[in-house]
């Protein structure tokens, strides 16, 4: 049986409920992140306590567990299920509110064990679609629960026979996709929004990675840049680096992933083993 942590306790999956008066169901109120294992264990796991807390501190919620507390309790839930590999959620809601909308100080803390998809080798090898959708987070920089946007624009997606939805603001410019970010090469040079996104956790080894093999620069990417680029690519907690081979009805380069985003692909798989490797010295 799965066994998720709700409110300080453990409790399997059926019985995993909130009361109805938390404002994370009344106002979509609550931060969350998103985790996955590799060999059993969780990749990154202080990267994205931090940015768990970050995301909270940018909605006004203030967390009552230490970084040490909620790093016990994620690896306590991860060890009362038995997945080979695992999806790890960590929900911060708002927590009960009398009149439904004011914060009292108190949220609820939840840790949700899945087991983890399985993605088509398909991505990797031959390259997916992507499709644009206007819109903005109304807080960028948080992780926040509020994914009504996303929901709408992974739909669209789907019909398309795309993978995934990114995110174009009002002037044009490229931001995110709706679980990813993303990359573009450009005459030689690698390129990611670095405005009005949240930063992931992958993106941040990828930054770390390109930048000892070619010249990287974080800036505003407008629509024109994307469809015309020599490579595209995403990246995320599951899905790690996926090539982008069209982009709506544009193919973007060859139309098969590119060199830059193998070497990328390789290079991140290599630091991941490296990092288990450090973990079990």
């Amino acid at each position: 049986m799965q066994t998720y942590y709700v409110d300080g306790q453990f409790v399997g999956a059926s019985e995993a409920v909130i009361p109805v008066d938390d404002l994370a169901i009344m106002r979509g109120f609550g931060v969350f992140d998103l985790m996955r294992t590799l060999n059993g264990k969780p990749l990154f796991l202080r990267q994205h306590i931090q940015r768990l807390e970050d995301s909270a501190r940018r909605i006004g919620i203030r967390l009552p567990w230490t970084q040490k507390e909620l790093t016990g309790i994620v690896l306590d839930t991860l060890h009362r299920n038995a997945f080979k590999e695992s999806n790890i959620r960590i929900v911060v809601t708002g927590g009960s509110s009398p009149d439904f909308i004011t914060p009292q100080g108190k949220p609820r803390l939840l840790v949700l064990v899945t087991r983890a998809p399985s993605l088509p080798e398909a991505w990797y090898t031959d390259g997916v679609k992507i499709i644009t959708f206007f819109s903005e987070r109304s807080i960028p920089g948080a992780k926040s629960i509020d994914y009504v946007a996303a929901t709408i624009a992974l739909k669209q997606a789907r019909d398309q026979g795309a993978i995934e939805a990114v995110y174009v603001d009002h002037t044009g410019h490229v931001l995110e996709g709706t679980t990813s970010n993303i990359f573009s090469l450009i005459n030689g040079t690698l390129i990611t929004p670095g405005t009005g996104i949240l930063s992931g956790i992958t993106r941040k080894a990828v930054l770390d990675l390109a930048a000892k093999i070619l010249p990287v620069d974080i800036r505003d990417l407008n629509l024109g840049e994307l469809t015309s680029a020599n490579e595209v690519f995403i990246t995320g907690t599951n899905k790690m680096i996926v090539p982008v081979v069209q982009v709506d009805r544009s193919s973007i380069g060859s139309g098969r992933p590119g060199q830059t985003t193998q070497t990328l692909m390789q290079a991140l798989s290599e630091q991941i083993d490296d990092y288990y490797e450090k973990q079990n010295e």
